[in-house]
């Protein structure tokens, strides 16, 4: 949008240069013909104001124009806002603003199981009961042969349930040589030692539960969280 200051050089362009009245030339730039004539009168105090404000500016590099005009109003230079930030933007003074790095760590192409507990994956999917309370499932699934290898079921299930969970299914078979977990709650505590997940690392283990699992429910409509 074009202010009134460049509109007002457009028209003492037109009236030099082609010799237009100032009324027509201010009824085509939509101009109003006082604005047109308008002269500013600069202050007589500005390079005083200036070169104050530049030495705070200097002083406190991280302060913007709001900070800054309360100081100079605390001494007594200015009392309108707007002068001060039209004197800020003239000398250049905006702060940039630093943006806030994102780190970025390689993904690494997780590799094809070859073997029966090579890799597990452990993820929760959740579902809600007839009267509206909430349920989760943990499914361990093995990446191989694409076994359930154990579900735990409750309304709530903590790192250390899932601690214990797996230490008695040590007792039964042997553990995995990887267990792939994500960046869910229960996943991320001391108890369970986990590394940065993404969240493509749980697709192997809440598809094949998930899937048949979740309409069955549906269809079901548990009351308790026992027949589950």
């Amino acid at each position: 949008m074009v202010g009134p200051a460049a509109k007002r050089a457009s028209a003492g362009h037109l009236i030099e240069t082609h010799g237009v009245s100032q009324r027509r030339v201010c009824r085509g730039l939509q101009l109003h013909r006082s604005v047109a004539r308008y002269q500013s009168t600069p202050r007589s105090d500005d390079p005083a104001l200036e070169k104050r404000l530049k030495a705070l500016a200097e002083q406190y590099p991280r302060y913007g124009y709001c900070l800054l005009h309360g100081m100079l109003k605390n001494e007594g230079w200015v009392t309108n806002r707007k002068r001060t930030y039209r004197i800020y933007r003239k000398l250049h003074l905006q702060v940039r603003t630093q943006r806030r790095k994102k780190l970025t760590r390689p993904r690494i192409p997780m590799g094809v199981p070859d073997s029966v507990n090579q890799r597990w994956s452990v993820d929760f999917v959740s579902d809600q009961l007839a009267n509206g309370r909430r349920f989760r499932v943990c499914n361990i699934i093995d990446d191989f042969s694409r076994e359930c290898v154990a579900q735990v079921t409750d309304f709530s299930i903590s790192g250390e349930r899932l601690v214990r969970e797996l230490d008695q299914l040590a007792r039964i078979r042997s553990l995995p040589q990887t267990l792939v977990l994500d960046n869910g709650p229960e996943l991320t505590l001391k108890a369970m030692f986990s590394g940065p997940g993404v969240p493509e690392s749980n697709c192997t283990s809440s598809n094949p539960v998930n899937q048949p699992r979740m309409p069955l429910l549906s269809l079901l409509m548990a009351s308790s969280v026992i027949p589950v």
